[in-house]
């Protein structure tokens, strides 16, 4: 029952992660705007937070840690924006992939700064995905210069700042001050703060089909924080596979989608990219 109940929340955990970069990827045809969807989506995952993470302000204090919930506040709205040019210009399937091997990023910073064992499996795993990564780069078409020009920036964008994210969630974590719920949601509320004030210092015209799309985003987002966290909850004493099969399910939820539901071009060196992202996290996490 235990492992029933920890697919079923992966699953959805999957399936709002994917569904995510589909809303990116129709903003724009839409007549979306993904700054303005970004900033509404922060107060509804507030308040779905509140009712479902159960975060405890009252006692909260930064406790030193201030710049790192600064930055997270920055860095949240910012690299959502950046992963919504990214489905826009590079594709579900890139983007995705970027993505997912920000995991990378946290392991070589724990190997240089925490003494973290550098065990021949995971310098394997690591050197993969950075290939994996590289083979994501490589031009598609010929016939969509300017996007193939975007990507070659956009997606080390993607993969650095959600590497950074999930380095800065894990430095707060350390401190052991608080739960994981309520360091989420004082980050959101941050975010929140900070994108609505860019928003306003740039005179920007709000419209219903942001605010809808924001609602739609943040009710997605905060899904796919909730029922990846349940599923580590049921399956604590296997997190590996847990985190194995989110990664590998998003990778491969997002090549189907990009490849058969928006007609992504990709080459055979993108192809063994996005195998090789698969492997990498086989090696790293199995």
């Amino acid at each position: 029952m235990l492992k029933l109940a920890s697919m079923i929340f992966l699953i959805i955990s999957i399936l709002a992660s994917v569904s995510v970069s589909v809303l990116l990827k129709v903003a724009k045809r839409n007549q979306i705007d993904i700054a303005q969807a970004v900033a509404f989506n922060y107060p509804v995952a507030i308040l779905l937070s509140f009712i479902f993470l159960k975060p405890d302000l009252s006692t909260f204090s930064f406790s030193g840690h201030w710049y790192l919930f600064g930055l997270l506040g920055i860095l949240l709205p910012s690299v959502f924006i950046i992963m919504g040019i990214a489905t826009q210009t590079a594709g579900i399937v890139k983007a995705d992939t970027a993505q997912r091997l920000s995991l990378v990023f946290t392991l070589v910073i724990a190997f240089f700064f925490w003494n973290e064992t550098a065990t021949t499996r995971k310098i394997i795993g690591i050197i993969i995905a950075f290939i994996a990564l590289i083979l994501l780069l490589n031009k598609p078409q010929k016939n969509n210069a300017n996007k193939t020009k975007n990507s070659l920036w956009i997606l080390p964008l993607v993969w650095l700042g959600y590497g950074v994210i999930d380095l800065v969630f894990k430095l707060i974590s350390k401190s052991g001050d608080y739960a994981f719920g309520t360091n989420l949601t004082v980050s959101f509320i941050i975010a929140t703060v900070l994108i609505f004030a860019y928003l306003f210092h740039k005179k920007t015209k709000f419209n219903v089909r942001s605010l809808i799309g924001g609602i739609v985003l943040g009710a997605l987002n905060f899904t796919n924080i909730f029922t990846y966290i349940k599923a580590h909850q049921v399956m604590s004493e296997n997190p590996s596979m847990v985190f194995t099969g989110m990664n590998i399910g998003v990778i491969a939820l997002g090549t189907l989608l990009g490849l058969f539901l928006f007609q992504e071009k990709l080459n055979k060196l993108n192809y063994i990219g996005i195998a090789l992202a698969i492997l990498a996290v086989f090696v790293l996490f199995i």
